[in-house]
């Protein structure tokens, strides 16, 4: 076959971005998480099956490891306007909501979207090896509907595709994207932050 060219239309990006000094940051994150978790035991339940989901982090005290973080998480969120081709000059780009979880060995979080924002987040604070896999389903569910069988897998037909992390990572992504959390294969915790932004 000859002058054959494949269109690729409509990708659902995401965005990966890991911190240089992130070592002492995520140990004063784990602080105040593990911290969240003593005050407040039993966590809210969410996508979470088993683990640990904290209420949402108050980021309104300057000075907190909190309030740092957001600050730092800024200039990931406009590259991330910009890269989409966004207006980003006199709106106010807000994090609406900011939250952590802690998922212990076999936890794990079941498929799940953010609704009533434009992106959403997950930042590792720790990852151990096999601690869980990020994935993501294809949005296109007409695609599920009918098809042959498939002899290979390829960007072309794949349903749910996963993507290895380690600590310091920052994915963004849109928030209707359907994404879960395979399980905690690891002996250790396994922590992120996640966020959602909008624009107030």
């Amino acid at each position: 076959m000859t002058d054959q060219e494949i269109i690729k239309l409509f990708p659902e990006p995401i965005f990966k971005y890991h911190l240089k000094d992130h070592q002492n940051l995520n140990k004063e994150l784990s602080k105040y998480i593990y911290d969240l978790r003593d005050q407040e035991n039993i966590g809210l339940r969410r996508s979470n099956k088993g683990g640990w989901h904290s209420k949402n982090f108050k980021l309104g005290f300057k000075g907190t490891v909190q309030h740092k973080f957001a600050l730092e998480m800024q200039k990931y969120i406009i590259n991330v306007f910009q890269n989409y081709g966004w207006k980003t000059k006199d709106v106010d780009i807000r994090i609406k909501e900011m939250w952590a979880i802690i998922n212990k060995k076999d936890d794990f979080n079941v498929i799940h979207t953010h609704p009533n924002c434009y992106l959403s987040a997950a930042y590792y604070v720790k990852a151990p090896k096999n601690c869980g896999r990020f994935q993501i389903e294809c949005p296109n569910i007409a695609r599920r509907y009918a098809y042959p069988e498939v002899e290979r897998k390829n960007e072309l037909n794949i349903e749910v595709a996963g993507i290895d992390v380690e600590e310091g990572d920052l994915l963004l992504f849109p928030g209707y994207l359907p994404h879960k959390v395979a399980k905690n294969e690891s002996d250790n915790d396994r922590i992120v932050i996640s966020f959602n932004v909008d624009v107030k």
